[in-house]
């Protein structure tokens, strides 16, 4: 028999989503309240959003929060190292001229 063990995410008594580890149902589940906070931030703005589309708004945003973040200049960007290759020039080698064979 196996045990399996699952965490779900549960919004307004509703079942969100199933994850099988703890670690993503928590993300799942804080991304939801950011975006949560950020329909409420929209809905007191003079923008006139349908709620389709400030639902859709506030959840893209929290998913990319890293670039949102980034971008309102808040953080700063991971500056990621490229490996630096080292290249020795290559020396032509001198060839020995043929030796001249009389016949």
């Amino acid at each position: 028999m196996a045990v399996e063990s699952r965490f779900v995410v549960i919004r307004n008594g509703v079942e969100v989503e199933t994850f099988m580890d703890k670690k993503a149902a928590d993300e799942y589940d804080k991304m939801l309240d950011m975006a949560d906070s950020l329909t409420s931030v929209f809905a007191s703005s003079s923008i006139e959003l349908t709620e389709n589309l400030t639902e859709e708004l506030s959840i893209f945003i929290a998913k990319h929060r890293e670039e949102v973040l980034i971008a309102l200049q808040a953080k700063k960007a991971k500056v990621t190292k490229k490996a630096v290759k080292k290249t020795t020039p290559k020396l032509v080698e001198e060839q020995d001229e043929p030796l001249n064979q009389a016949s």
